[in-house]
């Protein structure tokens, strides 16, 4: 607010000296206010046709050398006339002659010529001041560039204040930067006993997970000044304004500590160091970075300066900027759990009125793997259909319809498909959902429909009742069967396959190769991995097994895939009134959740023995 105040007190001082100068100047010259100048000849031929009015007014400027009369013409024009030497009593004496009365004023300016041009002088200084270095030299401006582009935010006057309570579902990364805020309050109790503070804080973890909020918690559970800015704010077109306005953020910071820095995005001048360009030089994001590692570890003394800093690539990011001085320690945020989402949900849905009934622990629990910010886009969701549905409350169904339109899209029921096509994709998603069903260890089949949502013609959706942070070989394996009853009920009730399974085969594929590169789940090649992570090397690296490995790795994956295929096949066959059933049932209420289908179908809850485990 300070400076803000500051700032506009400079724009209102410029303008009050411009004012200033104008009206010295126009007061030194009254004649620049006239409005007509006659000649005497004019002046004569308006006297004689009565048309000037009284009183004229005989102006003497002695300073200036001046001498002219003013008045006003008939119909209300102003005019002044310039009497010429010698020629000034003749002019009277025919104004008397005329019965004109003439008053006489001595003119005298109330600002002396040398006062004049002074004033103008600085007039113009000051403008010059103001543009060159207020605008031109200024953030933005074209010699601003060194400027850092951090916004200061003080807690408690410049934003909302943001604290703990604000932030739900990270319990364990709360708890780990409770420090930080014990440090910035009471900092004579750690240097008491000879502790030093962390001076970086590196948040990581999947994006909308609340970084940056847990970030301004930090700042607003301590009261201190808080500066923002991201990674992509420090670079431009020009070599060295990264470093330039580093330098300037830390210089600002330091100035105000004890603060908090937070650097969102880190990893966009955080990379690994390759030492040389593409001619031979270093990168500019470089330079960027060794000033940072300067500031953050360097010869100067950096008290109370907290850099926190925010990615969800920490692999990216350069060994000397993780190593102890500097980023100290790396506090991980991840997806929340059932217990995380239900909190979220709670705490978002504050601003919202919910129906009678509405159970926000089953929400949590059919959105397994959504972030933070996904959960608030979906009561914002909900919020927003049951608007458009005139409800007066946000209910149970609209909460689910929600969920349904962030996790699969919307539903296009104005897209046009013929009944053929209708038919189509009811056979292939009812291939879906009953392997669902009949497979050991898939998770619960959620819903199926026939309603175009999204991209896709049809969608069988199936979410875990719990939070699953470990897969084994048997889901995997089930998962593939599933995969490929849809493109199997096409091929046995049309005649004909379509394009439909395109993802089903996509996906199937996906699952066979990361068991056998990644997971070490292939009876070939066992307890190996032949999955490269991604290298920051200039040059592309050859794999790092043979071209033979590499043939039978390929031959490993199409028999996983073609195993699964024939369980698929297999079970298809043995239930296929089953699926006629269900198929003819979708067509007609194209969309059934999965306990609808369990009792059309007569399936309790536990899926049958029979599994692809066998495979």
């Amino acid at each position: 607010m300070p400076k803000l105040k500051n700032n506009a007190l400079r724009s209102w001082l410029t303008i009050a000296l411009v004012a200033a100068v104008f009206f010295a100047m126009v007061r030194a010259n009254p004649n620049a206010s006239r409005l007509r100048d006659l000649t005497q000849l004019e002046f004569y031929s308006a006297l004689d046709e009565h048309k000037v009015m009284e009183p004229v007014v005989r102006h003497l400027d002695r300073e200036a050398g001046e001498t002219y009369l003013t008045g006003e013409l008939e119909g209300g024009d102003k005019f002044v006339v310039r009497l010429v030497p010698g020629e000034n009593e003749r002019l009277m004496d025919d104004l008397l002659a005329a019965g004109v009365k003439v008053e006489i004023r001595e003119h005298k300016s109330a600002i002396s010529p040398f006062i004049m041009q002074t004033l103008f002088f600085v007039g113009m200084m000051g403008l010059m001041y103001w543009f060159f270095y207020r605008k031109v030299g200024g953030e933005g401006g074209p010699f601003g560039f060194g400027k850092s582009k951090a916004k200061i935010l003080n807690v408690k006057a410049d934003m909302k204040k943001v604290t703990f309570a604000d932030v739900a579902g990270v319990d364990e990364a709360r708890e780990e930067v409770q420090e930080i805020v014990e440090f910035l309050k009471e900092p004579a109790a750690f240097k008491k006993l000879g502790g030093r503070i962390p001076k970086g804080v590196l948040l990581v973890g999947p994006p909308g997970t609340g970084k940056t909020l847990l970030a301004k918690a930090i700042a607003g559970e301590a009261n201190v000044p808080f500066f923002a800015m991201s990674g992509s704010d420090f670079e431009e077109m020009f070599v060295g304004v990264g470093a330039s306005r580093m330098r300037d953020m830390f210089a600002e910071a330091k100035k105000r500590a004890p603060c908090i820095v937070f650097i969102d995005e880190i990893d966009s001048i955080g990379m690994k160091r390759t030492g040389a360009g593409a001619m031979g030089g270093s990168h500019a994001y470089e330079q960027t970075l060794n000033t940072m590692l300067v500031e953050m570890d360097g010869f100067d003394a950096n008290e109370g300066v907290i850099v926190i800093a925010a990615t969800n690539r920490p692999d990216t990011l350069d060994a000397a900027l993780l190593r102890p001085g500097r980023f100290d320690r790396q506090v991980v945020v991840e997806l929340p759990t059932l217990k995380g989402r239900t909190e979220i949900l709670e705490l978002h849905g504050k601003k919202i009125k919910f129906a009678e009934g509405t159970d926000l622990n089953q929400i949590a629990r059919g959105t397994p793997g959504f972030s933070g910010a996904d959960l608030a886009n979906l009561l914002n969701e909900a919020a927003l259909l049951a608007v458009r549905k005139k409800l007066e409350a946000v209910d149970m169904a609209t909460l689910e319809e929600a969920r349904d339109k962030v996790l699969w899209g919307r539903e296009r029921k104005s897209a046009g498909y013929s009944q053929k096509e209708r038919e189509t994709t009811a056979w292939h998603e009812s291939g879906h959902a009953l392997l669902q069903l009949l497979v050991k260890h898939a998770d619960p089949l959620h819903k199926v429909t026939i309603i175009p949502r999204g991209r896709a013609l049809g969608a069988t959706m199936s979410l875990p009742e719990k939070d699953i942070l470990n897969r084994t070989r048997s889901y995997f394996l089930d998962q593939m069967v599933v995969c490929c009853g849809g493109r199997i009920a096409e091929q046995l009730f049309t005649g004909d396959i379509s394009t439909g399974a395109s993802q089903d085969i996509r996906q199937v594929t996906e699952i066979a190769r990361e068991m056998v590169c990644r997971y070490g789940m292939s009876d070939k090649f066992g307890f190996q991995a032949f999955a490269e992570e991604s290298r920051w090397t200039a040059e592309p690296l050859p794999p790092a097994f043979s071209e033979e490995t590499s043939r039978a790795i390929d031959e490993e994956v199409s028999r996983l895939v073609s195993e699964a295929y024939k369980i698929a096949e297999k079970l298809i066959g043995e239930n296929r009134e089953k699926l006629e059933k269900l198929a003819t049932t979708l067509i007609e209420k194209e969309t059934m959740d999965g306990a609808e289908v369990r009792a059309l179908l007569g399936l309790e809850e536990a899926a049958a023995e029979t599994s692809s485990e066998e495979a």
